[in-house]
């Protein structure tokens, strides 16, 4: 299995980042990846960019060095109401967004309050469209209540191959995560994190351990070119992709 968009990567932008866009999106195009998200920090993260860069990500052509790039964020969840730190308004000029929990800007709590805390911001918020990262052993939660959540609010549950490499999650949680997406049928989509541009598609890592979980690909919404198309058309009618 190979990845054809890499959903959540940051530039310069996020200050412990260390490429531009032009040169995550040539190393997107070297690395066989065919769109980027191009998500970086906002709000109240330590190193967050300007609301003004979210703004203005309009200005952006839909393809750079030969890469399809969507204007998006990760936004973090501030609150138990799951409350994001970033304005409704700014969100609905995005593309793309992936919702996180960070130990800097997240309440932690026990696993079921924590699943709880996303579905409030699955329903606070109809533009997200990614739970990234929710295998972290920070924010360990509840994943049958997790993933419930998730299909009833159509989000997508990220396999997150930063957290998989920095031993953020733990194998035994990605594992326990993608079982209960195949039970219920549930998608995914296997995202690097990138913070330098020549990482930026490769999944290596959470790729095996999807293939040791018999994780079937037909689940994997950034496996295939068309399947990731319809999805993000189905949301946003008309968009140039």
């Amino acid at each position: 299995m190979r990845i054809c968009a890499d959903l959540h990567t940051h530039t310069i932008a996020s200050t412990h980042a260390y490429s531009t866009i032009t040169e995550n999106c040539v190393w997107a195009k070297k690395n066989g990846i065919k769109a980027i998200a191009m998500t970086d920090h906002c709000g109240i993260m330590p190193d967050s960019a300007h609301i003004w860069h979210f703004e203005n990500l309009r200005i952006l052509p839909r393809v750079i060095e030969g890469t399809i790039v969507l204007k998006g964020v990760e936004a973090n969840i501030i609150n138990r109401e799951g409350e994001l730190d970033i304005p409704k308004s700014s969100l609905k000029l995005l593309e793309w967004v992936n919702i996180s929990m960070h130990a800097e800007t997240s309440p932690k709590g026990e696993p079921l309050e924590i699943a709880k805390t996303y579905i409030n911001a699955m329903k606070n918020y109809p533009e997200a469209d990614i739970i990234s990262h929710p295998t972290t052993d920070n924010f360990y939660c509840d994943y049958e209540t997790l993933v419930k959540g998730a299909l009833m609010y159509e989000k997508i549950i990220e396999i997150n191959e930063s957290s998989v490499i920095a031993k953020r999650s733990s194998e035994k949680n990605v594992c326990e995560l993608l079982k209960i997406c195949k039970k219920y049928n549930a998608p995914v989509a296997v995202n690097t994190d990138s913070h330098f541009c020549q990482l930026i598609g490769k999944t290596s890592s959470a790729l095996k351990i999807i293939e040791e979980c018999e994780f079937p690909e037909s689940l994997v919404i950034n496996s295939d070119w068309e399947k990731f198309r319809e999805f993000i058309l189905k949301k946003r009618p008309g968009m140039d992709i």
